[in-house]
């Protein structure tokens, strides 16, 4: 466990990209790791200068827990923001996530989150027969 390097390649990354003025988020797939290691990885995540620590790549074997959320919002601070990533699919989801410290989420259901915080209505600018 060479936490040095880790932290090291990670703020490679981050200067590169904030060279480029890009923004970096460090996905840590906490379904995969122990509470210690989410610890660790947020840790790390935000010594090295990243700008986000997400909770998954939406695609592993788990998404998003507020557990997670909350415990790697309490780590970074106020400072960084905190992606809630993968298993985002209604708005009470959406909420429970960004009560627990998520400052962007992740969600494919993105439209029906939105159409239920809007009551059911999302007026759209162009309607899909006028495409």
């Amino acid at each position: 466990q060479d936490y040095a390097t880790v932290k090291e390649d990670i703020g490679a990354v981050v200067h590169a990209a904030h060279a480029g003025n890009a923004l970096v988020k460090v996905i840590i797939e906490a379904a995969l790791l122990t509470d210690e290691e989410k610890v660790i990885a947020s840790h790390l995540s935000k010594l090295a200068g990243a700008d986000f620590v997400k909770t998954s790549t939406g695609f592993g074997p788990g998404g998003a827990t507020a557990e997670d959320v909350a415990l790697m919002r309490k780590v970074v601070g106020p400072d960084i923001g905190v992606k809630a990533a993968g298993g985002v699919s209604n708005l009470a989801d959406a909420q429970t996530m960004i009560a627990a410290g998520a400052t962007r989420l992740g969600a494919s259901a993105g439209v029906r989150i939105v159409k239920e915080a809007a009551g059911g209505f999302v007026e759209t600018a162009v309607s899909p027969a006028g495409y």
